[in-house]
C-alpha cells in the first residue's frame, strides 16, 4: 500500500522505516519503489527463494506435479496476506514481503531435515528453521557488493524473528544476529508481522488439506467428523448438486479459506478499536491480530487432525525416518570428509567447533530436495528406498 491517504493509522509506513543494517547508496535509480517494496522484491530475486522450488512442503519428493512445495506454499500465503493487509488498511508490500520469506531457512524434506539437523548439531546450539531464515537473509545469501545478505530493512527482519511472537529466549543464531543489529525481541512486531503467520496458518490448513485428499491419505469421511467442516460440506453439496467430487472438494477448501479470512477480519478489526499508531501496535502488549476464541479452537482442532491424521500418517513417518537419516548421513559424512563439500563451502569451513558444525549444517541447510539426494548418491552410491510415498 503506497497511497498515505488510504493507510490506516496504525499500519507501518515505509517512508518512516528504521532503515537498514547497512549504509547502502549505489547512485543507481532503480525506479520508484518504497523500502517494503524493495525488501520483497530482493526477496523474490534471491537465490534462497527460488530454492523453495525444490523443498518437501508435506509430501517429500512427490513424483505427481501437483503437489504444494514450500515455494508455492509461500505464493499462497503471500495471496491470502495481501488480501488481509488491504482490508485492514495496513502495508500490502511489508505483509507480502513476511509472507514470501516466512519459510526460507527451511532445509529439505521439512521437518524430518530441521530434526536431523537439530541433533546433529545439538552440542553447537541446535537447528531452528525459523531463526535459520534470519541467518539466511542477513548474512548467507549475498548477492551484493560491499555488504553480506540481503540488507533488508529493520521491520522485514523484525517480523522474521518474531513470526511466533516476542522472543525470550533467542537460539545462538538469532542471539548473534540481534546483537549485531537489534530487533527488540522481547516486544510485539507489527501488524503487518502479526498477519502474516495467521495468512501462514490458513493456507497450509486448508492447502494441506487439498493435497491430503489428493493423495489419498485423507478421507472426506474423516474429514467429516470435524462438525464445523461438516456443515461447509453439506452446503456446498447444497450449492452444487451433481457436480464432480473434486470440484466439490476445492470448493469446500475455498470456502473454509474464506471464513477463516472473514473471522480474521472481524476480530481483529475489533481489536483495533482505539490503536492510533504503528508504535502502539508494538506497546499494546498482546497480539492485535487474532481470529476469534471459536475460530481459534476450530482451528487447533484442524490442526491436531492434520497431525494425526496426515503427518503422522504411517507411511509419512516411514519416509520421514528415511529422509532423516538421508541428512543425519550427509552430516556424518561431511564432518569426517570435508572434501565431499562444495568448493567454495570447503574453502570457508571453519577449523574449530561450534563454528565448523554450524557451517556444515548451513550448507546442508541450504539444499533443495534433489540436490540433497545427488549428494547422497555421490558418498553413500544409492539412496534409501521408499523417501517418496506419492
Amino acid at each position: 500500500m503506497s497511497d498515505a491517504g488510504s493507510r490506516a493509522p496504525y499500519a507501518s509506513d515505509p517512508a518512516r522505516s528504521r532503515g537498514r543494517e547497512f549504509a547502502q547508496d549505489s547512485g543507481v535509480e532503480r525506479g520508484p519503489r518504497t523500502a517494503f517494496q524493495r525488501d520483497r522484491d530482493r526477496i523474490i530475486h534471491s537465490i534462497a527463494f527460488r530454492r523453495l522450488a525444490g523443498k518437501t512442503q508435506v509430501f517429500i519428493a512427490p513424483d505427481g506435479d501437483h503437489f504444494r512445495v514450500r515455494l508455492t506454499h509461500s505464493l499462497e500465503v503471500a495471496q491470502i496476506g495481501r488480501v488481509i493487509a488491504r482490508a485492514l488498511r495496513i502495508d500490502e508490500d511489508l505483509t507480502e514481503a513476511l509472507c514470501l520469506a516466512h519459510d526460507i531457512g527451511h532445509p529439505p524434506f521439512g521437518h524430518s531435515g530441521e530434526e536431523a539437523l537439530d541433533a546433529a548439531i545439538a552440542a553447537q546450539g541446535g537447528f531452528d528453521h525459523n531463526e535459520h531464515t534470519l541467518r539466511v537473509l542477513m548474512r548467507l545469501d549475498s548477492p551484493y557488493c560491499g555488504f553480506p545478505g540481503l540488507n533488508l530493512s529493520w521491520e522485514v527482519l523484525e517480523g522474521l524473528a518474531k513470526h511466533n511472537g516476542p522472543v525470550a529466549a533467542p537460539g545462538w543464531r538469532l542471539a548473534a544476529l540481534d546483537r549485531e543489529y537489534p530487533l527488540e525481541l522481547a516486544a510485539w512486531p507489527s501488524l503487518e508481522a502479526q498477519v502474516a503467520p495467521l495468512a501462514d496458518d490458513i493456507a497450509y490448513d486448508n492447502h494441506d488439506i487439498d493435497d491430503g485428499l489428493r493423495s489419498g491419505f485423507l478421507q472426506l469421511d474423516d474429514l467429516l467428523t470435524l462438525e464445523p467442516v461438516a456443515d461447509l460440506w453439506r452446503e456446498v453439496e447444497r450449492r452444487f448438486p451433481g457436480q464432480p467430487q473434486e470440484a466439490r472438494l476445492r470448493e469446500l477448501v475455498r470456502t473454509q479459506i474464506g471464513l477463516m479470512v472473514r473471522d480474521l477480519l472481524e476480530t481483529t478489526g475489533a481489536r483495533l478499536g482505539g490503536i492510533g499508531s504503528a508504535a502502539e501496535v508494538r506497546t499494546a502488549g498482546q497480539p492485535l491480530a487474532a481470529f476469534s476464541p471459536e475460530m481459534a479452537t476450530h482451528e487447533r482442532r484442524l490442526k491436531a487432525f492434520l497431525y494425526e491424521r496426515l503427518y503422522h500418517h504411517a507411511d509419512q513417518k516411514r519416509s520421514a525416518a528415511r529422509a532423516h537419516a538421508v541428512i543425519a548421513r550427509l552430516f556424518e559424512a561431511y564432518r569426517a570428509e570435508p572434501r565431499l563439500l562444495s568448493s567454495a563451502w570447503k574453502e570457508r569451513l571453519p577449523g574449530s567447533e561450534p563454528e565448523r558444525s554450524r557451517h556444515i549444517a548451513d550448507y546442508i541447510a541450504g539444499m533443495t530436495d534433489r540436490f540433497a539426494m545427488e549428494r547422497y548418491r555421490e558418498a553413500f552410491g544409492e539412496l534409501p528406498d521408499g523417501l517418496s510415498n506419492v
